[in-house]
């Protein structure tokens, strides 16, 4: 089963560098917005990849070894060690992966496990959620070859390659999950609203905010359109110039891919209006 599951993450991992590289690139005329949200395809791809590979192969495994009675000769002594060995390598990567979250949640002042899951980084999220299901998967394997070893049955060791493929599985359907939200148009956090909304407030020549939508187009992209009041009474020709400077400060913000403003409607909600809204479920 660990077997297996090193092999899924070692395929996961190529998935992972080509998610990275493809969605880097920048906007161009085909992709105004950018290639960002092939991050989430690439990554979507990796966590299927754990499910067949990792999930279904550990099931399968453990079920025909448990009905198979498989006998316990085994070299006990080389199973603890290979196992140790993984042990530390996975502890290293899952270090590494907890120092970049917890940095990043205190930046943005949230929980450490609330950003792990939120976090529009689908790669960092994958290597810290694989490798934490990594190292439980150690420990349980360690656990069911310890079992075999004391009673002499197998039915532990298969036990406890469908407990690693379970875990394996429980792995992967939250990570494309978490994939298929960005995929499909994630609006991102409250507390990422409001700080859009202060920002546009910020900017000279805005009276008010009416609307503001936000979408995720990658990894720390976002894509803004919203309504705004403009301070006086200019003429049209005026404020499409007014509009466009107004967008191009806000993009000088490197999360912000590309903005829309438009002016308000007389009749249209205030923000108060849109927050009530937002705020439905």
């Amino acid at each position: 089963a660990e077997a297996a599951h090193s092999w899924a993450d070692t395929g996961t991992e190529i998935f992972l560098l080509v998610a990275n590289r493809r969605g880097a690139r920048g906007p161009d005329d085909r992709r105004p917005l950018g290639y960002g949200r092939e991050t989430y395809f690439w990554s979507t791809l990796a966590a299927i990849g754990l499910f067949v590979a990792g999930a279904a192969v550990s099931v399968w495994h453990g079920i025909t070894s448990l009905l198979a009675g498989e006998s316990s000769s085994e070299n006990y002594l080389v199973a603890y060690v290979v196992l140790a060995i993984a042990f530390l390598l996975e502890g290293v990567s899952f270090l590494q992966s907890v120092r970049q979250i917890r940095g990043e949640a205190a930046q943005y002042d949230k929980d450490f496990l609330d950003y792990a899951l939120e976090t529009s980084d689908p790669t960092l999220r994958a290597v810290f959620a694989e490798d934490s299901a990594a190292l439980i998967g150690i420990v349980i394997a360690g656990a069911g070859i310890g079992l075999h070893q004391l009673t002499g049955s197998a039915a532990f060791d298969a036990i406890g390659s469908i407990l690693v493929g379970v875990l394996l599985g429980i792995v992967a359907f939250v990570l494309i999950d978490r994939n298929r939200r960005f995929l499909t148009g994630e609006p991102g956090s409250r507390a990422l609203w409001n700080a859009v909304v202060q920002r546009i407030e910020l900017l000279p020549e805005v009276a008010s905010v009416r609307f503001v939508r936000i979408e995720f187009v990658g990894p720390k992209q976002i894509y803004v359109v919203a309504s705004v009041d403009l301070v006086g009474d200019f003429a049209e020709s005026r404020i499409a110039h007014t509009l466009r400077r107004l967008e191009r400060e806000l993009e000088t913000n490197r999360a912000v891919v590309d903005a829309v403003l438009t002016v308000a409607e007389p009749d249209e909600g205030d923000i108060g209006d849109v927050n009530a809204v937002a705020q439905q479920p």
